[in-house]
């Protein structure tokens, strides 16, 4: 018996935007925490058809922007202090093993000084989102650099949370942009130098400069949120 299906296909440029505009306004806090997220709600904000909406759903919440249990509808994540220690754990156990396939053979990726340059101009600038970004695209170069698909993906679904925390709690903001760009720096040193001791010291210490930051944030944040009560 000869059947034919029928197979909705969103454009993928159309999902793309969708899903890089919402990732913005999570990420800034224009869509709180604990806010819901429903394909209806998505398809009438952005006038979209609601397999784009459920798409999109789909995206943000496979990398940590959004979550849901079971049949439950997809909310943005609160953070406690536990889950960021957690979160910086796995992160700091999947960059050092990078950091040291790269400093065995004293590979900077391209990619990694190209986001480097990129911090430095946004530190000099003083533009927040910008310097965000760029500190990402540095981290996810250098994962990339180590040529393992599995630790990238692994890496990528770690990194949304970590975007959203940095983006929640403005973590950057708390420490001059240079100090960000030389920790960078320094990490990159110890790899060029064939040194993966030194280069696997700094990132934990960059990671744990980081870690504090956000902390703290969280801290301000809940104390702000007590205040207000």
């Amino acid at each position: 018996m000869n059947r034919q299906a029928n197979f909705t296909l969103a454009p993928s440029s159309l999902t793309d935007e969708l899903y890089q505009s919402l990732r913005r306004r999570i990420v800034n806090g224009e869509i709180a925490a604990g806010e819901k997220l429903t394909e209806h709600r998505i398809a009438t904000e952005y006038d979209v058809a609601r397999p784009t909406a459920k798409a999109c759903l789909e995206r943000l919440t496979v990398l940590g922007l959004l979550r849901r249990s079971a049949h439950k509808t997809a909310v943005v994540p609160d953070f406690h202090a536990d889950e960021i220690h957690d979160l910086f754990f796995s992160r700091g156990t999947v960059e050092s093993a990078a950091v040291t396939v790269l400093a065995a053979e004293g590979l900077v990726p391209a990619e990694a000084a190209e986001a480097q340059v990129l911090i430095e101009a946004a530190a000099r600038d003083g533009d927040f989102e910008r310097q965000v970004g760029a500190d990402i695209a540095f981290h996810t170069a250098l994962v990339s650099g180590a040529g393992s698909e599995r630790l990238s993906r692994m890496h990528e679904l770690i990194m949304g949370e970590v975007h959203l925390t940095m983006g929640r709690f403005q973590a950057h903001r708390a420490a001059q942009g240079t100090t960000v760009a030389h920790e960078h720096a320094t990490i990159l040193a110890g790899i060029e130098a064939r040194d993966p001791d030194t280069a696997r010291l700094r990132l934990s210490e960059h990671l744990d400069h980081a870690r504090d930051r956000l902390l703290t944030g969280l801290e301000t944040s809940a104390q702000e949120t007590a205040a207000g009560e």
